[in-house]
């Protein structure tokens, strides 16, 4: 009597754990010389939240943002939605737009809401950077940066933009050992084989939605947009060289064939510090 009552827990656990919804935090550090000894900049990275609300006001986002003391924020697409109103966006934005400076590119679902100039104009009524093909120079905790993005491909289709600028063009003349950190904002992982021909030493990223299912220690992902089953970069820290690859498995949970398993939505905390 007693193993099937222990088969039946199990089960329960298990379908807890492979269906639960909270939202964790995910925490990663890169060390490097581009960094003084002793000290770090801390970033919190967010992805796809096509427009979901995550309690009143999103404070189930906006608490852990603010538990995580950023020194930035980093949005890397998918904020906004073509299927959901965007005041789950405006929610977000306004709850962080003080914690730290944000910085934000588009992702593919911006574009086919129709709406990109609207949309990218709601940024920055809050005070965000985009970054569109372009870069900023900044400087945060007396440490200077430079945060990158680029636009989504979906800007060339339906964004009207035929003329954007190459990566060649946007990004050539940087130099990797002018001694500044360099960071890239990029919607799609995928797109990292172009990416790391240049000097960044870490590219951030989403899109991939953590391959939708997972089976833990076995399988990272199932499938994902653009990269189709067990897709390289489902989630996770990625290592090309000298360079960090950081994809989130963003904060979503629609989709409309495949519900998330062993894959809850997560905040990333990426403390850059420097070596000793």
């Amino acid at each position: 009597m007693i193993i099937p009552i222990l088969i039946i827990i199990a089960t329960v656990i298990l379908c807890v754990a492979a269906f639960w919804r909270g939202i964790v935090i995910r925490r990663y550090i890169i060390e490097t010389d581009k960094i003084p000894a002793g000290q770090s900049i801390r970033a919190v990275l967010i992805s796809d939240l096509h427009s979901c609300i995550y309690g009143e006001n999103q404070n189930k986002i906006v608490n852990r943002v603010i538990d995580a003391n950023p020194d930035i924020i980093l949005l890397a697409g998918d904020i906004a939605d073509n299927r959901t109103p965007i005041l789950g966006t405006e929610l977000l934005i306004a709850g962080i737009q003080n914690i730290a400076p944000i910085f934000y590119v588009t992702g593919n679902h911006e574009y086919f809401a129709r709406d990109i100039g609207n949309i990218k104009q709601t940024f920055r009524d809050f005070g965000v950077t985009v970054l569109e093909d372009k870069y900023v120079e900044v400087e945060i905790n007396g440490i200077p940066l430079v945060i990158a993005g680029v636009c989504d491909p979906e800007c060339s289709r339906r964004g009207n933009r035929n003329n954007r600028p190459t990566m060649q063009e946007a990004f050539g003349h940087l130099q990797s050992d002018d001694g500044r950190f360099k960071i890239l904002l990029s919607h799609r992982p995928e797109l990292i084989h172009e990416q790391r021909q240049f000097p960044f030493d870490l590219v951030v990223s989403g899109h991939a939605h953590g391959g939708q299912v997972r089976i833990p220690f076995l399988v990272n992902g199932l499938f994902a947009p653009h990269q189709g089953l067990f897709p390289p970069y489902a989630g996770g820290r990625y290592t090309h060289g000298n360079l960090t690859h950081i994809v989130s498995r963003g904060v979503t949970i629609t989709h409309p064939r495949l519900p998330r398993i062993f894959n809850p939505p997560e905040i990333v905390v990426i403390d850059i510090v420097g070596r000793e």
